[in-house]
């Protein structure tokens, strides 16, 4: 196997381990609820000059949030230090460092015992994910040819979806069988011989870019244009992507299906199947016939099929789909149409994936900071991304579960039209298929 490939495989274990750890987490995240059992935290007054501070408290509810919070505020100041530093000096070191974190942070879950030190726990996973993630999309940018580089990033977020597969399936598994520990040790020795690879096979990284970068890549049109799309999109994804477990699961009371933990599964799994299948050949076409039309026909099949996942029973009934399967039991016909459109989801957003992160490294790429780049296309996700749980459960609770899907296919199309505008306004009409 020649050096470049071992560099690329390097950075797809990367992402590999650090997805496995995300995801394992998550799952273990109600399992952690009811050892901690939290409550509600009376703040301690401290008096400062003529000022008494403290004193509040804080919910039950506000302390499970902040399991969670933790983890997505330390991502959000993360991001800039992390990219300015992986720009001005050693991507390769940065990356090595922030896995070297993860290692040692998942070391001690272990040991916590707290809801205090859980947070905090999470606050550092937030940050060695972050950099792991930023530097290892610049740094397989960076290494692939331009005319490879969707592909190469295809396959790098394809062994994330695996990771996330394996894991998600494996870690209550694990849990009920050996308890915690033996889990972390796993994810810890995975991230170990992660930054070995990383320190082995990856080159020094001699690209140094001096300045704040940030300014004038926010500055770029491209970017900008692409701002259109995805400050949207987030909005559409973060619901769909959290809505269609919980549909699946919730009580019909609540307007779900009140499927058991398996069907549920199903539905998540489908999703990252198939996008883990498609993305190392969306990336590839996307090389070949361009990037920008990939992101505005992702974008809006995915927004198609986010209307359609509520007629779900619908469509069952109307096919006489069976509502009774081995293994799973009595469901509905609801169950076949809904993992079919989860696994639509899945490809939809292959389209969309690789051919815009690849728009950001080329951006990025010759001088100008990729790992700032992919910097600003992580901080244009993060509005839509916490706005859009709150309004969520509004719709859910207030208006009504098919709502949730429709908001949401409708910030994906409005994201792809928008962006098509855009397009054509600042670039002319061929801009769709130039880019």
């Amino acid at each position: 196997m020649d050096r470049t490939r071992l560099r690329f495989w390097a950075l797809y274990l990367t992402r590999f381990a650090g997805g496995f750890g995300f995801i394992t987490l998550v799952t273990l995240l109600p399992k952690y609820i009811n050892e901690l059992d939290p409550t509600a935290v009376v703040l301690p007054e401290v008096a400062l000059g003529g000022l008494v501070l403290g004193g509040l408290t804080l919910s039950k509810g506000f302390v499970i949030g902040m399991y969670t919070t933790g983890f997505t505020l330390a991502q959000t100041v993360a991001v800039v230090p992390l990219a300015w530093a992986g720009d001005r000096y050693d991507k390769r070191l940065v990356l090595a460092g922030t896995v070297g974190l993860g290692a040692l942070v998942y070391a001690m879950f272990p040991l916590v015992d707290s809801s205090l030190s859980f947070v905090v726990a999470r606050a550092a996973q937030g940050i060695a994910v972050t950099g792991a993630g930023l530097m290892s999309l610049a740094l397989v940018g960076e290494l692939a040819r331009e005319g490879t580089r969707a592909n190469h990033i295809g396959k790098a977020n394809a062994a994330r979806f695996a990771a996330s597969i394996l894991g998600s399936l494996s870690a209550g598994f694990l849990y009920d069988a050996f308890g915690f520990t033996p889990i972390f040790v796993v994810i810890t020795v995975l991230l170990t011989i992660a930054t070995v690879a990383i320190w082995v096979f990856l080159p020094p990284d001699e690209t140094t870019v001096h300045g704040f970068p940030f300014t004038n890549l926010a500055l770029n049109e491209r970017i900008l244009t692409m701002a259109t799309f995805r400050v949207q999109y987030a909005v559409a994804v973060t619901l769909v992507r959290t809505w269609v477990p919980i549909y699946a699961g919730v009580s019909a009371a609540s307007g779900g299906l009140a499927y058991g933990g398996i069907a549920v599964a199903a539905t998540v799994v489908a999703e990252k199947f198939t996008n883990m299948l498609c993305q190392p050949y969306t990336g590839r076409i996307s090389d070949q016939y361009g990037r920008a039309r990939f992101v505005f026909v992702g974008g809006g099949l995915y927004g198609l099929v986010a209307l359609a996942v509520p007629f779900s029973p619908a469509i069952g009934q109307a096919l006489a789909l069976p509502a009774v399967f081995p293994v799973l039991g009595p469901l509905s016909p609801a169950f076949l149409p809904l993992v079919g459109f989860a696994g639509l989801l899945g490809i939809a957003d292959s389209l969309r994936e690789p051919a815009s992160m690849a728009l950001f490294a080329d951006e990025g790429t010759g001088g100008s900071g990729v790992a700032s780049s992919f910097g600003i296309r992580e901080l244009l996700w993060r509005p839509g991304s916490v706005v859009a749980p709150l309004l969520g459960g509004y719709l859910m609770a207030d208006v009504g579960m098919q709502w949730v899907f429709y908001v949401g296919g409708a910030s994906a199309l409005t994201g792809v039209l928008a962006f098509l505008g855009v397009l054509v306004w600042s670039h002319g009409t061929g801009a769709l298929t130039q880019w």
